[in-house]
């Protein structure tokens, strides 16, 4: 068991006196710059014009130059996709959409081919081929190896197949072929694709354009980066067409030790408030099982092993994305430069970032101070609002740099680790296959839990009042679980960037919206956030406050994890200023409510394109102009949103202290981003693209509490046979070595060996797994009566080896011959 604090405090006295004093970032300012081109940004780097480029590399040229003149961390979950637009079978303008039905976009999987985009466009070195929903370099892939190959083969690239499955659909949707061209109520059949320019997805984009070219479609390609695709994809009603098929891209910003909830977020409703979802119809056991595991409705590990193999099939069937590749990236940055990279979302994902990048002295010492000069591939993308603003890669490197959060992820497990929450008591119903790691966390099962009636379970939008359990539940309910969340007595002194100190009405107005939004009686209702507050009700149960000073509450619900310290992560943010993208305090949140009510901005880009106003911005833009028509009528009456339950806790006194604080703010910095992390927004230059943010000196923890994380511990595997060639009806002994850095691996820190055996056709014939013999080596014994079954010829023996440590698994593949 890992102990936290004892680690942050040997670094602090590791670091010397200076480490008591140094509050907030190590740096005292970081610059932010746009540069699309990536070979222009490694050059920069090279001469010293920046010190990080904001982005996880793949291109062999690039990355030979990365490792020969700069330091870097490696990453492992950036991902290309196809994304499609679902509507149809005819837009509004009576074009034809052949993506509407799912046989055609299932048939994408067997028409590109993901090796030949691996080798071509990336040199066979910064990507792998993905069909999948999850992540191959994640534990799940390792967990689900077996249905994870399986589908890897059935959509191995067979273009007869899909040209046949194409050509069939588009005569039932009414089209017709003549010489070799598409053709539907008399007009050409024209595919408009969406294609990103800043990376290989030009490349995706121009290569599928022109297999379906092949096919006898008109194409109409749209080159557009990052900034002028949002309006057309997210922004845009898909009735109206604006594309038929995008070239998508993203991060997963931390180890994801469980994806269940990948088929909710990519392919149903539920996943974004944004237009394009809202188009999403998933065949009805795909939706269902989609939420189960979103919900995680099951009861063991083999049930939802059950349940998640069945929703990659039905993903597959479903196909509203095609995976094209998952990206080994390269992050490049000065050589004098440290940060704590995640392996999944590189140093531009990484949640750490602003907590640990610093520079180095020639001994390789943390240095205090200096400015840090970073450019990424793009900026200020979409507005920028806690509730449902931008979601952008790049934008969300800015906003979680700036923002304090409960708990932080662990760079190489996934594992979370308290920042604002001191600890947590997990209280799980009895059978549930939940562990724990982390000594933050105390875990303990029971056979029932009750849920207390004067918890709160639900709110009353028209009288603005919480709805107690008993209310809810007259007969009374039980929940799966329940956390206790203590929180320290120092967190009322924490401070804001407008220089306002913390209060518990922060955290209550953001568990008041969870239920605002979804409910039609609200004045701030956005039935976008209607299909994902039903899932948080079909679970969540209840909330009770044990003590407001310090800060203690219990959350009760169904909901759950594999892990204890992410059931304590989903549940200590409920009173806490968190919000999808980004944090934010109640005077700065109440500007926003005013504006939406009145209908004058919303905070999601759907209910603004319905509304026709504008998506709301507190960075910059004509939103900044109606936000502040509020603030100064706030100055005068001291509103208070919600008042009946915040009004306890901020008199008007106090309301129209925040609102002079942020007013002065607003005047010194020209903006409304106010946030509480240990680096603050000081200047924003919309059309230069520029982002300037500087150390919050005020920040209550000392900039070494996060410096406790060494390099990853990833995972080296060969594997051996006792002879080239393997007798059937004979035993086979193959012996998995498993090292790190030539030294043998600790069984101790191994999760769990597992082999797939598959024939010369790559047909699966065996499975299983190895058992260990000591530290670094693992065998795997296939007995006689096993083999005398196995066809003759070439074989081939995969394995995956799963670490406790890190969690990226480690593969290795060797071939052999049976006669």
């Amino acid at each position: 068991m890992r102990k936290w604090w004892a680690v942050a405090l040997v670094t602090v006295l590791a670091l010397g006196a200076w480490a008591q004093v140094r509050r907030g970032a190590w740096v005292d300012e970081v610059v932010f710059t746009e540069e699309p081109t990536r070979a222009k940004g490694i050059d920069m780097l090279i001469a010293g014009a920046i010190d990080i480029y904001a982005f996880a590399i793949p291109e062999r040229d690039l990355v030979k130059k990365i490792i020969e003149n700069l330091h870097y961390a490696v990453s492992y979950g950036s991902y290309n996709e196809l994304t499609f637009n679902p509507y149809g079978p005819e837009f509004k303008d009576g074009r034809l959409n052949p993506f509407y039905l799912k046989e055609v976009r299932e048939a994408v999987n067997w028409l590109i081919d993901r090796d030949y985009i691996v080798q071509e466009f990336y040199g066979g070195v910064g990507a792998v081929p993905r069909y999948l929903a999850i992540t191959p370099s994640f534990p799940d892939y390792a967990r689900l190896a077996a249905t994870a190959r399986a589908l890897e083969l059935k959509y191995a690239p067979n273009p007869e197949k899909a040209k046949a499955v194409i050509f069939e659909k588009m005569k039932e949707l009414g089209a017709e072929l003549k010489d070799g061209k598409w053709y539907y109520k008399g007009a050409p059949v024209v595919l408009k694709f969406l294609i990103r320019v800043e990376d290989e997805r030009r490349l995706i984009g121009d290569y599928v354009a022109t297999l379906f070219e092949k096919l006898g479609f008109e194409i109409e390609r749209m080159y557009k980066t990052a900034r002028e695709a949002s309006p057309l994809w997210i922004g845009a009603d898909p009735a109206d067409g604006t594309f038929h098929v995008y070239t998508g891209g993203w991060v997963t910003t931390a180890i994801s030790r469980d994806q269940g909830g990948n088929f909710d977020f990519f392919y149903t409703k539920r996943g974004r408030p944004d237009p394009l979802w809202q188009a999403y119809k998933p065949d009805p056991e795909f939706d269902q099982i989609s939420e189960r595991l979103a919900r995680r409705d099951f009861k063991s590990i083999e049930e939802r092993n059950a349940l998640l193999a069945r929703a990659l099939e039905l993903s597959m069937k479903d196909s509203v994305r095609v995976w094209c590749t998952n990206l080994v990236g390269y992050n490049p940055m000065a050589k004098n430069v440290r940060v704590a990279a995640d392996l999944a979302g590189g140093v531009y994902g990484a949640w750490l970032w602003s907590r640990t990048v610093h520079f180095i002295d020639p001994a390789g010492k943390p240095v205090a101070g200096g400015k840090l000069r970073i450019a990424q591939p793009s900026m200020l993308t979409e507005p920028w609002n806690a509730i449902a603003g931008t979601n952008w890669i790049f934008d969300m490197m800015i906003i979680r740099g700036v923002s304090d959060y409960d708990t932080l992820p662990d760079p190489y497990t996934g594992l979370y680790y308290p920042q604002l929450v001191e600890r947590a008591e997990v209280v799980v119903e009895a059978g549930l296959p939940v562990t724990k790691t982390l000594d933050w966390v105390d875990l303990k099962f029971v056979p029932k839990i009750e849920v207390p009636g004067d918890a709160w379970a639900d709110w009353d939008p028209v009288n603005q009042r919480f709805i107690t359990a008993a209310e809810r539940f007259p007969g009374g309910t039980t929940a799966k679980t329940k956390v206790v969340a203590y929180f320290p007595a120092n967190l009322y002194e924490r401070l804001w960037h407008d220089g306002t100190k913390w209060s518990l009405a922060d955290g209550l107005l953001g568990f008041i919206l969870t239920f605002e939004r979804g409910k039609p009686e609200s004045a701030i209702y956005d039935e976008a956030a209607k299909s994902a507050f039903d899932t948080f009700m079909r679970h969540f149960k209840g909330l009770r406050i044990l003590s407001e000073k310090p800060l203690v509450f219990e959350v009760y619900s169904d909901l759950w994890y594999l892990d204890a310290e992410w059931i304590a992560a989903a549940r200590t943010p409920y009173l806490m200023p968190q919000y999808s993208q980004g944090v934010s305090p109640w005077h700065v949140l109440a500007l926003g409510i005013q504006a939406e009510a009145a209908k004058e901005l919303a905070f999601s880009s759907s209910k603004a394109r319905r509304l026709g106003v504008e998506w709301m911005n507190y960075l910059a833009g004509p939103s900044l102009t109606i936000l502040t028509k509020y603030l100064n009528e706030n100055l005068a009456t001291g509103y208070v949103p919600y008042a009946n339950v915040l009004g306890k806790y901020v008199s008007k006194d106090e309301a129209i202290a925040r609102y002079q604080a942020l007013k002065k703010w607003y005047e010194a910095k020209g903006h409304l981003w106010v946030a509480n992390g240990p680096l603050y927004v000081d200047v924003v230059k919309p059309v230069e693209k520029v982002v300037v943010l500087k150390n919050f000196e005020a920040f209550a923890d000392p900039a070494t509490k996060w410096l406790v994380f060494a390099e990853p511990k990833i995972a080296e595997v060969e594997v051996s046979a006792p002879a080239p060639v393997l007798r059937r009806g004979a035993p086979w002994d193959f012996l998995v070595e498993v090292t790190y850095k030539d030294q043998p691996y600790p069984v101790a820190e191994i999760d769990f060996v597992t082999y797939l055996l598959f024939d010369a056709e790559g047909n699966l014939v065996l499975s299983g797994k190895a058992e260990a013999v000591k530290d670094g080596l693992f065998a795997i014994t296939i007995d006689a009566a096993t083999t005398a079954k196995l066809p003759a010829g070439s074989i081939r023996l995969e394995v995956a080896v799963a670490s406790k440590v890190v969690a990226i698994p480690s593969f290795a593949t060797a071939t052999f011959t049976v006669l």
